[in-house]
Parts: C-alpha cells; structure tokens; sequence
C-alpha cells in the first residue's frame, strides 16, 4: 500500500479512533492558502500563455536555465514512463532503496534494471535514476559525484534523471542549473512541499531539445487551467517558501523529540519525514492504526517505519499519547 490511502487503512482498521492521523506520507500537513479561481478556470481549455507563464515562473523558483528548459506536467508520476523511455531499451540503474516506482516504470520501458545501493556500482548503465534527497531515508548525493556520474554516461549516449522531489526542503542539492549539460533530467514535485498532491503537478527541468521532446509526448492541454493558475502563484510566493521551510524544520525537531522519547532509531529523513528502524515495527505500525494514525511501513524493509509531519499540536499529542502506550 502506498502512503496517503486512508480508505484502505480504515478497512485494515476498521474500529480505530478518528479522525485518522495521517502521517504515511511526506506531503506538507499545512498546505498553500489556496486563491480564488475563477469560472473560466474550469469552462475553457488552459491556453499556451498560461503553460509558458508557469514555466518561467518554475524556471525562476527552481534555478533552471530558462523557461525552454521546463516542461509542467499533471504530477511527476506520469513522466516516470517518459523519460525513461529517452533512451533505447538497455541497462537501467536506481540508486536505492528508493521509490519503487521507478524500478517499475523503467521496467515497463524496456529496461533490465538493477538497484544499486553505491553510485560506483551504477556505471554500467545507459540510464541512471538517483533519488536526491532520497526518499525514504533522506540520504544526500553530492553535485560534483552526479556531475561526474552525468559526464560518464554522456560516453555511452546515457541520461541520468536525478528526481528531486522532496528538494524544495534542500534547494542547495538541486542540479537545475546544470541541466544544460545535456544528458540531466531533473524531476520537481510541486504537490509535496506545497502540500497539494491532489492538484497533480510537477515539472521536467532538462535541456531544451529534450523537453521539447517531453512536451511532444505530453501533447496540449496537459495541465489543468486550475493548476497553472495555483502553481504560478504558489511558485512566485518567495516569502510562503522561505517562511514555510522555517517552519517545516520546526515540526521536524519537534517531531524528533516525540519519536526519540519513545525509544525509536532515527535513521534518517527530510523535513518533509522521517525514518526510523525498530525491531517491533510491525506492532508499532499496527498498534498506531488501532490508534487511528496510520505511518508508512515497507515490506522489503520490515524494520522501516516512515513518519510524515503532524498537522498541528493536537495530531502530535495524539501521536505522543499514541507511542507511550506501543509494548
């Protein structure tokens, strides 16, 4: 089960407390104030102007060399399939553990993939995916490495697609500025840190004649009116993105006193989540559901247990409460 499904968290706990606490994903709890949209919103098709608006806008908040260089697209999960689909059907490496779905989609293109868990193991491949920070643990690859790792695939006519989707929390880490290298394709999720996955938002950040590419594929009409509107302004609002990464680090140190208390290893995370091992995590995640908060377990990874961000100071009394009676 993926983060965020509350209808099948009810049905595995069906008599558990509510309101259910939803803490199994690292989307941002406080979301953007969302602005009046107006009727033509919703009764016309979004027109060009509006797409390229969003991108020079993108362009800016994210460090892209251009507008040229981004592609809006409705989420990042749709694009998995199509940008691993810019190179033939051969060797695709993820650097893991990370989000399942890439294996999966890269797979569904063609490739024979393998997880690698050190980026010396990666450089066999014509298709490299790096998760940067990582999700789940948060882990951190450093620009001069994926730089070095881009220039050894340009030899072999490889792409190195680094998906930055929790970046917006370490903008330092992004690799927007470099995407002009050619063969860098970076992946920015609006709906995680803006704290609206509903809206189904995300962008490409690549070299011009390959997003060019990318929007082909989409074709016209990709995004909603609703979305451009909401996402031009949200990516503008410089003073919400500041103030709320303040805050976000925070909830993140309080939440790590909660998590502490209660005897559990952080092993990691962003401020968007955090990742802890225990050797009781099963019981943990079933004595939270009972509880009606439901966290991120991993199957692959049993001692895994992931925790996004309570909403407010009830949700985190909630999770205390919950935790100091867990055996």
């Amino acid at each position: 089960m993926h983060g965020g499904d509350l209808a099948a968290a009810r049905r595995m706990f069906p008599g558990a407390i509510e309101p259910f606490i939803d803490l199994s994903t690292g989307i941002n709890p406080r979301p953007y104030p969302l602005p009046a949209l107006s009727e033509d919103l919703f009764k016309r098709l979004p027109d060009r102007t509006a797409v390229e608006r969003l991108a020079t806008v993108a362009a800016d908040a994210y460090g892209a060399p251009g507008a040229e260089c981004v592609v809006p697209a409705p989420g990042t999960q749709i694009l998995l399939p199509i940008v691993n689909a810019l190179v033939p059907p051969g060797h695709a490496a993820v650097l893991g553990p990370t989000y399942a779905e890439h294996k999966r989609t890269a797979e569904l293109a063609g490739h024979r993939v393998v997880e690698a868990t050190q980026l010396d193991q990666l450089k066999d491949a014509n298709l490299v995916i790096v998760v940067n920070p990582n999700n789940p643990n948060g882990k951190i690859v450093g620009k001069n490495e994926l730089l070095a790792l881009a220039d050894d695939l340009r030899s072999r006519n490889g792409i190195l697609v680094i998906d930055e989707a929790f970046a917006d929390v370490a903008p330092s880490v992004s690799l927007a500025r470099e995407v002009t290298h050619g063969n860098i394709v970076v992946l920015r999720s609006f709906g995680k840190f803006f704290g609206l996955a509903g809206l189904r938002l995300g962008f490409v950040l690549a070299a011009p004649e390959i997003a060019a590419r990318i929007d082909a594929v989409l074709g016209p009409w990709a995004v909603s009116g609703p979305a451009l509107y909401i996402g031009t302004a949200a990516l503008a609002d410089k003073a919400w993105i500041e103030a709320t990464r303040a805050s976000l680090v925070e909830t993140a140190r309080r939440l790590d006193e909660t998590l502490k208390k209660s005897g559990l290893e952080i092993v990691g995370g962003t401020t968007l989540y955090r990742l802890v091992r225990t050797p009781d995590a099963d019981a943990l995640f079933q004595h939270l559901g009972r509880a009606g908060i439901l966290v991120r377990r991993f199957t692959d990874r049993p001692q895994w247990l992931r925790f996004g961000l309570p909403r407010h100071d009830s949700e985190m009394m909630r999770l205390e409460a919950a935790l100091a009676t867990a055996h």
